[in-house]
């Protein structure tokens, strides 16, 4: 099979005059300099305004938000609870209460602790004691729980401690997240380095490419920044991980696309200016269209109700929009600098005219004369292993996991709250907070007493020792609480309900569920809030994000497929390979998760993250091949230019993708469940979607179809 490309060369067209080709390039240089100059130091600073308290990610309208807002009200200061818990495998002795009262009675004076110190709490067992200390919530727990361990230890107890509660977990989320800003990108980078010297066998290229790279996350990093300064978004650890690892694999992406045409169109001119120019001009529309369809994806995003979610919207199209300008503007830049030298040792040649045959040497080659001679079988069969595949998503389990389990290896808060299990009501220390009418306390107070998953019952109270009136269990009738009174404000009661079970498990979210019908048919007014409604709150969104969200971006990419394309059956074919891909990776992905890795189960949002990041991603590699099969069909018939794009574009796009898989791969070095969850996904994914469906299942049925794909255009033959 033959292909000829008869296009005349432009080395005897007018030349651009030397100063426009040195000024232009040299300015754009300048410039982006500029910007990683100022946007470098920012690295180190992102993390200062990121936030990874789950409860400011739910929408102003969750009941727990609500709450959370209201709670204050009764209280002096907004708090989150450090929950100290002792424990020994034995009765702990009055000595070693009376120690425990003296090492703990000066945690008040902590900056940023907020008074008093509840006494030690012993439980039924006699074998431990909890200490609850409120943190303000303007202080920073990263300095607030070292400070604890610090006098704790200088006391030197006879007895092991843990911090746990909302304040454990926070500190153990911040530690899991510090390494972000340096092993995450340190990682990140190195993986793709190491692809680039393998793909491009140059000393000069991989460093542009990074150049290009790093730049485009300097300049997002620095706008994120301040828009999270401002208030206008929103940023946790999460986000601010994948914004690395998107920018970093999509401008890596986008510079082996312009580099792989920029080399095509060098053996096609003579001068290097007139070769990159006429390559910007053919990878302008692939690369506007993939970034525009990931884009369109992310702000897809905007119609969810977690702010988390939300987020990463804005955050992830900035990276993506800077990711194509630099690479339209900088890399470009970069290489007319350096001219044919930039691929030193082999570097291409200039010839006027190529003739050339599809070899039969070679990889891409042998694939494509595959498929030219099997095409059916090869999308039938493709079709069929992809769905066997998916149906391993019978066995996923993306209901979410509790916030203990959110850290990967050790953790203290989650060691502390085994130890609450064993010897306390598990919801101990992080009580649900109900709100409702003063007249309907008593009714209130035992509709939710009565419930099988509470614990203890008390309200929010004056004159009282520890805050609280208890209304159930053998405090109630406490000499000390005799001149207690409910606090009321605006007509209204917190009341506190001690759980069975864990704050942050299954069976504390269905208690929440509960309470909530029991005593919203007492007092319609009635608000419930507090660690478990945040944890049943934030799935509740999540699932409705993923009803939501999903089908938006479908509509989205479909539209800008048909735009691009010119056609109609082509988007919707793309498409279907997309979700078949992506079904068949999630299918395996939970068969992995939950034989391989044990996890306890996955976050709703891992679905809709993945889902977003392949489909939009998987049709950027759809989109390379087929606007240039497009682009050839139109000389030489769509079953020949299918083949042709699948030669010339084979190494290119399966090198984006194996950068792509390897930098979203990094993330699993965050020690967070999501997070590796999403590596694993997106990864797989990425790779399944350019080994098996772009270079398989979409050319092999195109080549079946013939020129038909290109329905309604009759410009096509086959």
């Amino acid at each position: 099979m033959r292909y000829t490309d008869t296009m005349k060369q432009s080395s005897s067209k007018k030349s651009l005059p030397k100063y426009i080709r040195v000024l232009i390039p040299s300015f754009l240089i300048v410039v982006w300099f500029a910007i990683a100059g100022i946007g470098g130091p920012y690295f180190g600073k992102i993390s200062e305004v990121a936030s990874n308290d789950q409860s400011t990610f739910l929408p102003a309208s969750a009941e727990s938000t609500q709450v959370s807002n209201e709670v204050e009200k009764f209280q002096d200061n907004k708090t989150i609870p450090a929950i100290i818990v002792f424990a020994s495998d034995t009765q702990l002795s009055n000595d070693t209460l009376a120690t425990i009262r003296s090492a703990t009675a000066p945690l008040e004076k902590i900056e940023g602790a907020v008074a008093p110190i509840s006494p030690p709490v012993v439980s039924e067992d006699g074998k431990a004691a909890l200490v609850v200390v409120n943190m303000a919530s303007t202080a920073d727990y990263k300095e607030f729980v070292p400070a604890i361990e610090e006098k704790l230890n200088a006391a030197k107890l006879p007895i092991d401690y843990k911090v746990a509660g909302p304040v454990g977990f926070l500190r153990d989320l911040g530690a899991a997240f510090s390494g972000i800003d340096g092993i995450l990108l340190g990682v990140a980078l190195a993986v793709v380095f190491i692809i680039l010297i393998i793909v491009y066998r140059s000393p000069v290229l991989p460093f542009l490419v990074l150049f290009n790279s790093l730049f485009a996350l300097c300049a997002a990093i620095l706008l994120v920044f301040y828009l999270a300064k401002a208030g206008i978004i929103t940023l946790n650890g999460q986000v601010q991980g994948i914004l690395f690892i998107l920018v970093i694999g999509a401008a890596t992406d986008y510079a082996l696309l312009f580099i792989a045409r920029y080399r095509e169109e060098l053996t096609r001119h003579d001068k290097p200016y007139q070769a990159l120019i006429a390559s910007w001009k053919r990878s302008l529309e692939p690369i506007l269209a993939a970034g525009g369809t990931v884009i369109a994806g992310l702000l897809c995003l905007l119609l969810s109700d977690l702010t988390s979610n939300k987020a990463l919207g804005p955050v992830g199209a900035i990276g993506i929009a800077l990711a194509i300008i630099a690479s339209l503007t900088l890399l470009p830049s970069l290489l007319l600098m350096w001219g044919r030298k930039v691929f030193w040792p082999r570097m291409p040649r200039f010839t006027k005219q190529v003739h050339s045959d599809i070899p039969k040497v070679g990889l891409w080659p042998k694939v494509a004369h595959f498929v030219s001679r099997r095409a059916r079988f090869i999308w039938v069969g493709s079709t069929v292993v992809l769905l066997v595949m998916a149906v391993g998503l019978l066995q996923l389990k993306a209901n979410g996991v509790p916030q203990s389990d959110f850290v990967l290896g050790t953790s203290n808060a989650r060691d502390g709250q085994k130890l609450i299990d064993e010897h306390f009501p598990s919801g101990s220390g992080t009580p649900a907070q109900i709100i409702a009418s003063a007249e309907k306390l008593k009714e209130v107070s035992s509709a939710v007493s009565k419930d099988s998953g509470v614990a203890s019952v008390s309200v929010k109270a004056n004159n009282s020792p520890s805050g609280s009136l208890p209304l159930t269990g053998p405090a109630a009738a406490s000499p000390a609480f005799a001149a207690a009174t409910p606090k009321i404000v605006n007509s209204e009661v917190l009341i506190e309900a001690t759980l069975n079970d864990a704050p942050d498990s299954d069976n504390a979210q269905a208690t929440i569920t509960r309470l909530r019908d029991a005593v919203g048919s007492i007092d319609a007014t009635a608000r419930i809030g507090g660690v478990s409604a945040v944890q049943l709150d934030t799935r509740t969104s999540a699932e409705h994000d993923r009803a939501v969200v999903i089908p938006a971006v479908l509509v989205v990419i479909t539209i800008i497929l048909m735009v691009l394309l010119r056609s109609i059956l082509a988007p919707v074919l793309l498409l279907i390979t997309t979700l078949l891909s992506f079904a068949a990776t999630l299918g395996l992905s939970a068969i992995v998760f939950n034989h391989i890795f044990g996890f306890p189960g996955a976050d709703p949002s891992v679905v809709l993250y993945g889902f977003i990041f392949l489909v939009a991603l998987g049709i950027d590699y759809n989109i390379f091949l087929m606007t240039r099969a497009r682009e050839e069909s139109l000389k030489q018939g769509t079953r020949k230019g299918m083949l042709v794009a699948l030669v010339v574009t084979g190494s290119v796009i399966t090198s984006a993708g194996i950068v792509l898989a390897a930098t979203f791969a990094a993330l699993a070095v965050i020690p967070i469940l999501f997070l590796a969850q999403l590596a694993f996904v997106v990864a797989f994914g990425v790779l399944l979607d350019t080994i098996v469906v772009r270079s398989l299942l979409v050319p092999a049925l195109v080549h079946d179809i013939g020129h038909r794909v290109w329905w309604p255009s009759k410009k096509h033959k086959d």
